[in-house]
């Protein structure tokens, strides 16, 4: 009998690591918010390089096959990142994001990751209207599970936009993964 209880604790002790591999808890949907710092730099039209602060929400889709995670994600944020002049105003609007990342799993709780996609941003100048301007969105980040489904993130991101418009946004976020 005790080599019986002996044999049952000791097979559920070798194959506990293994359920805890095949549960990989970087894949599935996600959803998150986010809010930060953002930062343009405008390098021909002389508005110079105003900053506020950023916020907005994201969904995405990961898989992960061992150590290595890929995965899509879309987002839309705002800012109220802002220039005055003397007449009249530009603010910085809606951005919008499609993407891809591909990242590795650092120990059983933290995921480092690069992404880059399509981003178009719009701007408002007061009395004129405003304009969509296209371009493309590379960054890296670290996601930190917290537990159950729950983590956090944190992710610098730099924008190229048509007009000679750069943007840089250092934000971080709270997610649940589905």
């Amino acid at each position: 009998m005790k080599t019986v209880i002996f044999a049952a604790i000791a097979a559920a002790t070798i194959s506990a690591p293994a359920f805890a591999q095949d549960a990989a808890p970087f894949t599935g949907p996600r959803a998150e918010v986010l809010a930060g710092y953002d930062s343009l730099k405008t390098n021909s039209n002389g508005l110079g390089s105003p900053d506020g602060f950023l916020y907005g929400f994201g969904l995405g889709y990961d898989v992960q096959a061992g150590g290595a995670v890929a995965g899509v994600e879309a987002e839309i944020s705002d800012s109220t990142t802002k220039r005055n002049f003397v007449s009249t105003a530009i603010n910085t609007d809606r951005d919008l994001y499609v993407g891809a990342r591909a990242g590795f799993v650092i120990g059983d709780r933290a995921l480092g990751y690069v992404k880059a996609g399509y981003t178009n941003a719009r701007f408002e100048t007061q009395g004129i209207g405003g304009e969509n301007l296209d371009g493309y969105r590379l960054g890296a980040g670290l996601e930190y599970k917290l537990g159950g489904n729950l983590y956090a993130k944190g992710e610098y991101r730099y924008s190229n936009y048509e007009a000679d418009i750069e943007r840089h946004q250092v934000m971080g976020g709270v997610g649940l993964r589905f």
